[in-house]
């Protein structure tokens, strides 16, 4: 009979940022030994909580399918000698077997007859299973560092005081990291503190909460949270400010949420918003609260893990505990003022920004050159991008930063307003870590831009210049991350830059430090590797990204337009055949040997195919030229489309290698006119059709 399968981990508090982690993990764990069992089952449900990691499996069976086992033996000649008796081999294999050789039976095959071992095995019940199943999927949580408690040996990532495994109504017998199985779970430390006694596994999470105080499930909790939060904004008059790790971070650090509103001194309103936000959801958990002009407001929300008689003491205690971290805030942003912000800048000479490479210091004044070049090349404002490139890093120096890394950029922009520089200056020091993720979006500045790309390629050109790039999930430098927003920004800003040059001109500026010379070329193609997932992500086809990618071409927005163009193409009724027939171009161009100065001569046309293929090419080459220079691909080869039938009426008809040596040759040059004329735009031959 089939029945529900509960098992729960109770703990002392779980590291809340790995809860998740952790409860995906165990939960994959468990359906994966339960189907390596060759047990079939339903829906999963997780549960997560400071205290505790539990499973619900649903329609599990008692016990194994029972299954039939077949070993074969020797053959038939090799099991008995001359004289009829056993072989050491029989013998051997019946011994493996646990029977005699009386008992093994005959196959007949093609090749002979056989000795073969039949039996039924029997199923394992899910109560000898379950505890293995367990000890394996715990031990194969990804914990970093685990931990002994007490006098056991057992170790986990956190000591564990209780354990609950059952099968529908019957406990299942068994000890995990030194805990005996039983049917009783605990409920929530101060309001249900507690030994509840479960009569079925699938009642776990409604008797949790009824009887224990305890939200198991995760995502209803919350969402819980989300909800009271939110609630408690609006009687604010205002809007909570949500962030989605936050979120997860106080859904796994309550069990019995409750939200609670609190206010602070409107005078710590004087700092900036960003380092106020900062502090209450770092060092406090809070959530603040915006009014309707997203202005921040003097108040917050905590969520308190417990349902108070005296809600009014929570409040006033959070108030307490947040005053001092806000007069830090204010210490630090009025401390910062004292000096100009480029004054920072002197210290950085003493700040390691990679041994090999030098300070970060170094790293501006090289920046600041590379800004330039570029700037020069996109027409920008050359003094804006210096002057961003020169107070790029100083704000690392400030107080505010020291204490708020995050904030790194956010607060050069803001130290740079109040000292006078120009908005579009203020702006590229915190532009230039856009972006920051896969939803963070490139900069808005042209400033900003200019600093963004020379600040990352930098990093990029010196770091594969000592030789440390990126190495399987490794990357502690964040070269992938920094590589795709070089490429997002001057795709998505339209930046017309050659990233060949780029890296070329990074890689002289580091001519005093290391020889940057010879990483160039694996700096592009790891470039040209990040394209290729920035547009699978995007759900352009492998094909199409390939065909494009063996052209090399060096610039990105380029690339771009030749991607947008081959990705049009390839949904044509035409593009299976020309695909095809620029494949099988290559193929014969592959054999011979083609000069560029090869002229299609007319006079040496047999056959009518050859002469409208080429007044075809003549046509299309002349319409198509000022769209391949100035970029339209797109519309380029909607023309070329139109060669669909002259090409197949010359392969159906026309006799490339004919032992006339003049006409092959010339039919081969007629070929490369083709190929030539493709290839401007892409290698069409590597496309496929699904």
């Amino acid at each position: 009979m089939n029945s529900d399968l509960l098992v729960e981990i109770g703990t002392e508090e779980l590291p809340p940022k790995a809860l998740q982690h952790l409860s995906d993990a165990f939960a994959r764990g468990l359906a994966d030994g339960l189907g390596e069992a060759g047990l079939q089952f339903g829906d999963v449900q997780l549960f997560a909580t400071p205290r505790r990691l539990a499973v619900l499996i649903r329609e599990v069976p008692e016990a194994q399918p029972d299954r039939d086992i077949e070993r074969k033996g020797p053959s038939l000649k090799a099991a008995f000698d001359a004289d009829g008796k056993p072989t050491r081999a029989v013998e051997g294999f019946a011994r493996s077997c646990g029977v005699s050789v009386e008992e093994l039976e005959q196959q007949e095959t093609d090749k002979g007859t056989w000795l073969v071992f039949r039996a039924k095995e029997k199923g394992r019940p899910v109560q000898e299973l379950v505890p293995l199943i367990v000890d394996q999927s715990l031990a194969s949580l990804p914990i970093p560092k685990r931990m002994r408690w007490g006098d056991s040996s057992a170790e986990f990532v956190r000591p564990v005081h209780w354990l609950v495994m059952m099968h529908g109504k019957k406990v299942i017998g068994g000890e995990v990291l030194g805990v005996s199985s039983s049917n009783k779970t605990r409920g929530h430390r101060f309001h249900a503190n507690r030994e509840i006694t479960l009569s079925s596994a699938g009642e776990y999470a409604k008797k949790l909460a009824n009887k224990g105080f305890v939200i198991a499930d995760s995502e209803q909790r919350k969402q819980s949270i989300r909800e009271q939060v939110m609630l408690a904004a609006e009687t604010l008059g205002g809007a909570a400010v949500i962030d989605d790790d936050l979120l997860a971070e106080v859904t796994a650090l309550n069990e019995w949420p409750v939200a609670v509103a609190g206010e602070f001194e409107k005078e710590y309103l004087s700092v900036p918003a960003e380092a106020l936000i900062k502090t209450m959801q770092d060092n406090q958990k809070y959530f603040p609260v915006v009014d309707k002009n997203n202005e921040l407001k003097n108040c917050f929300i905590t969520i308190s893990n417990i349902d108070s008689k005296a809600p009014e003491k929570v409040k006033a205690g959070n108030e307490r505990v947040i005053r001092p971290r806000l007069a830090d805030a204010k210490f630090f942003w009025e401390q910062d003022q004292k000096q100009p912000l480029e004054s920072f800048g002197k210290q950085l000479d003493q700040v390691v920004f990679q041994e090999k490479l030098g300070s970060i210091g170094d790293k501006t004044k090289r920046v600041m050159a590379l800004a330039e070049r570029i700037a020069d090349q996109l027409d920008a404002n050359r003094a804006y991008a210096r002057r961003a490139a020169e107070l790029s890093k100083c704000d690392l120096m400030t107080d505010m930063v020291g204490e708020f890394a995050t904030l790194q950029g956010i607060m050069g922009k803001r130290y740079a307003q109040v000292g006078g520089e120009h908005d579009e200056v203020a702006a590229a020091l915190e532009e230039q870590y856009m972006p920051r993720g896969a939803s963070d979006t490139t900069p808005a500045t042209t400033t900003g831009q200019v600093l963004a790309i020379s600040d990352k390629l930098d990093t990029l050109v010196g770091i594969f210049a000592i030789g440390q790039k990126p190495t399987g999930e490794k990357d502690p430098y964040a070269l992938r991350r920094a590589s795709l927003g070089i490429l997002r920004t001057i795709i998505e800003r339209e930046l017309d830059l050659d990233l060949q040059q780029l890296i070329d001109t990074a890689a002289e500026l580091y001519v005093n430090k290391v020889d940057a010379a010879a990483a160039r070329e694996d700096v592009f193609e790891f470039m040209l590797e990040r394209l290729r997932a920035y547009y699978l992500d995007r759900g352009i086809h492998i094909d199409v990204f390939d065909a494009v990618s063996a052209l090399k071409p060096t610039r990105p927005l380029d690339f771009d337009r030749r991607i947008r163009a081959v990705s049009t193409f390839r949904a044509l009724p035409e593009a299976e055949s020309l695909s095809a027939a620029n494949k099988r171009v290559g193929n014969i161009l592959k054999k011979t040997e083609v000069s560029d100065a090869t002229v299609v001569n007319a006079g040496l046309f047999e056959l009518q195919e050859e002469e409208t293929l080429y007044n075809e090419l003549e046509a299309l080459k002349s319409k198509t030229e000022p769209m391949f220079e100035t970029g339209d691909y797109e519309s380029a080869l909607r023309e070329l489309s139109a060669l669909r039938g002259p090409v197949d009426n010359f392969f159906d008809n026309v006799m490339v290698m004919t032992d006339n040596m003049d006409v092959r040759n010339n039919r081969i040059a007629l070929l490369d006119k083709m190929n030539r004329l493709f290839m401007r735009a892409a290698d069409l031959s590597r496309l496929h059709q699904a």
